[in-house]
Order: structure tokens, then sequence, then C-alpha cells
């Protein structure tokens, strides 16, 4: 199973997490990326994430993508857009995997390349007053 999806909804880490359990797995790694509350020495107050409209086939091909090279049961990785809290989870990804090795290096491919490659861009705004946009160039 490959889960890809692209919300606006609270991501349910735990929930997720379940999903790509099974009793062949020997491993299930997890990363959770949360909303922090500063970047570069600067308070941050609000965050915000755009999409573009080709973000979830965009997704969805780079998760199918990437699990065809590893030997994974299932995996499943969630972007959140819109408003999202400080603390609250932004990005998801879980795999499953009969040994940690191609689980490890599954999750860990998967959140580089959706970093880089997911048509997506933060706005931050700061507590001084000042704003940016991330990955936006």
């Amino acid at each position: 199973m490959i889960t890809a999806k692209i919300t606006e909804q609270v991501i349910d880490t735990n929930a997720l997490t379940l999903t790509v359990q099974d009793l062949a797995s020997g491993a299930v790694v997890t990363f959770d990326g949360r909303v922090r509350n500063h970047d570069k020495e600067k308070k941050v107050e609000k965050l915000q994430y755009e999409i573009h409209p080709s973000a979830p086939q965009v997704l969805k091909k780079l998760i199918h993508e990437i699990a065809a090279k590893y030997e994974v049961i299932n995996t499943v990785a969630v972007h959140r857009f819109g408003y999202i809290p400080i603390g609250e989870s932004a990005f998801f990804v879980a795999v499953s995997a009969a040994h940690r090795d191609p689980a490890l290096r599954c999750c860990e491919e998967i959140v580089e390349r959706v970093k880089a490659e997911l048509p997506i861009w933060k706005y931050q705004e700061f507590s001084d007053g000042n704003s940016e946009w991330v990955n936006s160039a």
C-alpha cells in the first residue's frame, strides 16, 4: 500500500503509523515535520503553506517512484497546507519494511526529495513584524 496525500486537515500521525504496520514488518520508520516557533533566530508567530495545483500528483509520483526502489511493505506521506499552528505536524512520512535498512533509507529519501521537489511554499510571520516566503525562488 502506498498513500500520498495533500490536505488542509490536521495530520493524525498515530493513525497513519498504524496504517503502515503489517505482521511482516520488522521495522516501521516515521518522520514528523512539525511547525516550530523559530527560524533563523527569529520567533515565528504564524506559518502558512501554499501549494501549486499539481502538488497532489507530484507527491504521488515521488512516493511511488521512491518506494519502488526499496523493499518496503507500506508507505504513507501526507503534507498539509494552509495555516498550521505552531507545534502541529506539517509533513508526515511512515514506512514499513521487513528490515530497518530499507525502511530508514526510503523514509529519508522521501523527506529529502519532497522538500526539494514538491511545489509548496512556506510563508512565515515573525514576532518582529517581518515576514518571508521560503522555497519561493
